[in-house]
């Protein structure tokens, strides 16, 4: 058997385990989380933490009141995370760094609350253990968990038919997300990380002797309880500026895998919740099904750029290594690279800046899709089942029929609420980018000429607008007008699409269900898979084909 054989069985086979896992956890996990939001009982640890926070979680709530309440959360806390940054210097633990300059702060507080972890720092130069813990590794329990929550309520949008469109409690779900999802599965798989080597301790910079004579020092922290959780929740800020690509963070290719399977067990998941919680389980397959093709589409296209990728230097080395950790090599390194930008996860094993430009092309493309292949926790959902809809209005016009989706009619208010969805994200990536090709301030960010530039210009905003946080690493963005800029791109890419897909699900949750007729589209067919996976190919490639064009597209023909 060739080298290049055992390459490709290799990755063929780290690529089934994932999927066997996945397929094996798929239908227990997906009925357990639709336990958790369907029962009517509180723990006790969640009665108390209502008790304190004086609100009523059997309150069902319109989808205004849910929104209030959603963005009175997220506005506390990033008043609470910019001010943990400015004031990190006077903390316990700050390891003598001092606090973050003001836009610094706004962009980390935006980033993490946004479920976004753009990271303008590098973690071990800048921020404390205490900071990490109670600032950055809180976020990403709670923004992962308002996420979960939006979907949820979209779900019951569908489920329900009340003439007040009440959605349910945003208190109940965002504290069952935490207590009973997130928390359980971060701590178990935070031990299993520190059993394979990933730190946990409170150490400072401590000196070190190399192999070599020479000497340095290495921070130690809270490394592993983070890790769990930022994959978990589809985060992806890691404690070191390396990210999963550093050792203390991802040692090995157990972790690896443990890793990229706990980045996708909850959005690939959810929609077997969602075909639970509306009665047909066969809508939640279909669901999955999208996901899936687009999914796997994207790794094959990343895996065969890195692979087999043009330039002298992959052709002469049998693969793009460059910016990849031996330890992983290429096919653990795509399939990770897949995954954080298929979700909205951004961590990264590997510099995606190295990637090949088909490679990159790609991955930028997995967030050009609006992070639904499969998307992040709840997330990927919520913008899964907006496609869905544009999918059966555009088939209910082909056969000139009131287009429905699972028997609630989709009417001009209801799409109107999509379509503007739809041309949020677009908007925030494109007006960005354009800007900051512009303008001085962003022109003076930009390492690379020529296309690759505008490459690196064109993820940030994507990843920003996606909420996702992984980036090119060429383009200097610790600036204010990078920081400022993006951190409102990822204001905007969150809390925009949240409102409309509350306010859309409070117009469907006030609709009585139709039967469905001899007209209606079944959408648990193969039929609506493919149909669906295409209206979301389409409706990128229309969007973003021309600046891809510029970029990608041009570097890799040139």
């Amino acid at each position: 058997m060739t080298t290049e054989s055992v390459v490709v069985w290799a990755a063929l086979a780290q690529i089934a385990l994932v999927l066997a896992v996945l397929a094996a956890v798929h239908v227990p996990f997906g009925a357990y989380m639709a336990r958790v939001y369907s029962s009517p009982k509180h723990l006790r640890v969640e009665r108390a933490g209502y008790r304190l926070a004086r609100v009523d979680p059997d309150a069902d709530q319109t989808w205004s009141t849910y929104l209030l309440s959603l963005l009175g959360f997220s506005l506390v806390s990033v008043l609470f995370l910019f001010g943990l940054g400015r004031l990190q210097e006077y903390l316990p633990w700050n390891l003598g760094f001092v606090g973050l300059d003001p836009a610094g702060a706004w962009n980390t507080a935006v980033s993490f609350v946004t479920n976004t972890n753009w990271q303008w720092y590098s973690g071990e130069a800048a921020a404390g253990h205490l900071y990490q813990m109670a600032g950055l590794a809180v976020q990403n329990f709670v923004s992962a968990a308002v996420g979960m929550a939006v979907a949820i309520a979209l779900v019951r949008g569908f489920a329900r038919s009340r003439a007040d469109g009440r959605i349910g409690n945003f208190w109940s779900d965002l504290t069952r997300s935490v207590t009973r999802i997130l928390l359980p599965i971060a701590f178990v798989a935070a031990i299993i990380l520190m059993a394979n080597g990933v730190i946990q301790n409170l150490l400072p910079h401590t000196p070190l002797d190399t192999l070599m004579g020479d000497s340095q020092s290495a921070l130690g922290g809270p490394v592993a309880s983070q890790e769990a959780i930022k994959e978990l929740g589809t985060n992806g800020g890691g404690f070191f500026n390396a990210n999963s690509a550093h050792p203390f963070e991802n040692p090995n290719p157990f972790t690896n895998l443990l890793e990229i399977l706990l980045i996708l067990v909850i959005p690939f998941t959810l929609p077997r919740t969602f075909g639970i919680l509306v009665g047909d389980r066969r809508q939640g397959a279909a669901i999955a099904g999208v996901m899936a093709t687009l999914f796997a589409a994207g790794l094959a296209l990343t895996t065969w750029a890195e692979m087999a990728g043009p330039g002298a230097a992959p052709q002469a080395a049998g693969a793009a290594m460059e910016g990849k950790e031996a330890r992983f090599g290429l096919a653990a390194s795509a399939l990770f690279g897949a995954s954080t930008t298929g979700t909205s996860t951004g961590a990264v094993n590997s510099m995606h800046d190295s990637f090949t430009a088909p490679g990159g092309g790609v991955v930028m493309f997995n967030m050009l899709l609006g992070e639904i292949a499969p998307g992040g926790v709840g997330a990927g959902l919520y913008g899964m089942l907006i496609v869905a809809v544009v999918s059966v209005f555009i088939a209910g016009l082909m056969v000139g029929r009131t287009p429905e989706y699972l028997g609630k009619k989709i009417g001009q208010r209801e799409i109107t609420l999509v379509a503007l969805y739809v041309l949020t994200m677009p908007a925030i990536v494109l007006l960005g980018t354009a800007a900051s090709v512009v303008l001085p301030a962003g022109l003076a960010g930009i390492q690379e000429s020529g296309p690759h530039g505008l490459s690196e210009v064109l993820y940030a905003f994507t990843s920003a607008g996606n909420n996702n946080g992984s980036a090119f690493g060429g383009l200097t963005t610790g600036t204010p007008y990078y920081n400022t800029l993006l951190g409102l791109a990822m204001l905007a890419g969150r809390f925009v699409p949240i409102a409309l897909v509350l306010a859309l699900a409070g117009r469907l949750a006030s609709q009585k269900a139709v039967p469905a007729g001899s007209g209606t589209l079944p959408t648990h067919r193969p039929l609506f898979v493919g149909l669906t996976s295409g209206v979301a190919l389409v409706v990128v490639g229309l969007t973003f084909i021309p600046v891809l064009s510029l970029g990608p597209i041009v570097e890799s023909l040139s």
